[in-house]
């Protein structure tokens, strides 16, 4: 198991390891061929080579600039078959092309070894996973090497605490000579200590807050790339107390409500909540962005003064005055059963709202400070699939 960074090498430390089982010079001794049996050590390197898709096996596992085709010297290069989804090498060792989201494939084939690429974002990976185990079944140690961008999901963290596997992991700054120079600068500067960048630059399993309202893998499951038409769109906002440069951020969330009745996050824009003037405007700016339907904002801090400020920048627009009566995690808990049962999806990432969310404390903090950002969210998925519950008031400023 090789837990990497992103452009830590572990693809082509994958690809160096089937190279090596592959030209591996066959020195076990021939059986006649008209013996009844063979030998196993004689018998062909067969190899499965496992993606998420067909697309990523082709694209980065053989063709990539880390792939097969590329680490081999010409002597050695296996012929690539696209249409019979087969590598064969001049040493005879076949390898074939599944995909995990095409499992079932996995039933009849056999193989002495595979590779299994970026297994932590695999659709149905324990099934696809068990597939694979039952076709290791030929030569004397069949063994897989799995090479992944950790994630904490079930079948990962399963893998790594059997006892016969041994994991490694690769930090992004441990291949810092093949990167661009002012990569892993620039990477370290947005996302050091934060939960992503432990991650993905440090190869680390990022756990959950034991005691958190909301489970990363549940977010990572549902995530999108696009968004369905939607039938409405809203913007909610969560004013900070005070307007000085060390109070919390003003929490501002974009939600939609889709065709197929789910819920999407479509984007997060927060701010730092130095004057009223600053969030109004970020806010507003987020509501003809999205060509928002309505904003829903919390007023139990400021009152009718978060409605005047935005007052000052724009007439005639629906607001939904949001009063919380009730602690932040009971208000949260309904949220986040939404987001268990598949009916939340991101559209694309927002890290810094995913951190918060997933260290959403039984007392309502995020390590002790508000979590605006998540306060936000709430707010706009309430809106959306539980507004029946909240009966909001709603007035055209």
């Amino acid at each position: 198991m090789l837990l990497g960074g992103r452009g830590s090498g572990k693809t082509r430390a994958g690809a160096e390891w089937v190279r090596g089982l592959a030209c591996a010079e066959d020195t076990s001794p021939r059986v006649p061929a008209g013996s009844a049996k063979r030998s196993r050590n004689a018998q062909t390197t067969r190899i499965a080579l496992v993606g998420k898709t067909l697309a990523d096996v082709r694209n980065v596992m053989i063709e990539g600039e880390s792939g097969l085709l590329a680490i081999h010297p010409a002597r050695e290069r296996p012929l690539f078959e696209p249409s019979k989804r087969r590598l064969t090498w001049p040493s005879g060792a076949v390898a074939e092309l599944f995909s995990a989201d095409e499992a079932e494939a996995l039933r009849g084939p056999q193989f002495t070894a595979a590779w299994c690429d970026e297994l932590a974002k695999w659709r149905n990976a324990e099934k696809a996973w068990d597939m694979l185990q039952f076709a290791l079944r030929l030569g004397d140690v069949p063994r897989a090497c799995v090479t992944t961008t950790p994630r904490a999901t079930k079948l990962l963290k399963k893998i790594i605490a059997d006892e016969a596997t041994v994991t490694v992991n690769l930090a992004t700054a441990d291949n810092a000579t093949n990167l661009a120079p002012t990569f892993l600068a620039e990477m370290t500067r947005r996302y050091a200590g934060s939960a992503i960048g432990r991650q993905e630059l440090l190869g680390e399993i990022v756990e959950d807050a034991s005691d958190g309202l909301w489970r990363r893998h549940w977010i990572a499951e549902a995530r999108v790339e696009t968004a369905p038409e939607m039938q409405r769109v809203v913007v909610a906002l969560d004013p900070p107390v005070t307007a000085t440069a060390s109070s919390d951020a003003c929490g501002i969330v974009v939600a939609g409500l889709g065709v197929d009745k789910r819920a999407y996050v479509l984007a997060d824009r927060t701010v730092q909540g130095r004057t009223p003037e600053l969030w109004a405007r970020a806010a507003l700016g987020a509501y003809d962005d999205f060509e928002a339907d309505r904003m829903v904002a919390e007023v139990n801090q400021g009152g009718d003064l978060v409605i005047s400020v935005l007052q000052q920048f724009r007439e005639n627009f629906p607001v939904v005055k949001v009063r919380a009566t009730r602690g932040k995690w009971v208000r949260a808990e309904p949220v986040a059963a939404l987001y268990a049962e598949g009916r939340v999806a991101h559209v694309g990432r927002f890290d810094a709202l995913e951190d918060q969310m997933c260290s959403f404390g039984s007392d309502g903090s995020v390590r002790g400070r508000s979590p605006d950002r998540a306060d936000a969210l709430v707010w706009a998925i309430t809106d959306l699939l539980l507004s029946d519950t909240m009966k909001p008031s709603v007035r055209m400023l």
